[in-house]
């Protein structure tokens, strides 16, 4: 069983920032890319950043320069750096991994529960 487990979400004013953190445990091989979404109320889930199993990196645009993506391999945990947090960064937060249970099985989508972050004064 593989469970995704986010932490760190919250209120926080708007200028502020939060850090999340999410760990992936369970019976895991290897996780391939991890990443970052979010959802609005009334709006599709959209993807926030990722980054590959070598460290490459990929942001939203509304996001370079404020959010920052980072993992832990060893750790199977992926991190969020949020800063200078807008009111439409408002969101619940899922975090996603890409990744096997077993050697030579396919790789398949694995999801958190979300976390939500509002951003407010």
């Amino acid at each position: 069983q593989v469970q995704l487990v986010e932490s760190g979400g919250g209120l926080v004013q708007p200028g502020g920032s939060l850090r999340l953190s999410c760990a992936a445990s369970g019976s895991i091989f290897s996780i391939n890319t991890m990443a970052w979404y979010r959802q609005a109320p009334g709006k599709q889930r959209e993807l926030v950043a990722s980054i590959t199993r070598y460290g490459n990196t990929n942001h939203k645009d509304s996001v370079k320069g404020r959010f920052t993506i980072s993992r832990d391999n060893a750790k199977n945990t992926v991190y969020l750096q949020m800063n200078s947090l807008k009111p439409e960064d408002t969101a619940v937060y899922y975090c996603n991994a890409e990744l096997t249970v077993r050697a030579g099985y396919v790789y398949t989508d694995y999801w958190g529960q979300g976390t939500q972050v509002t951003v407010s004064s």
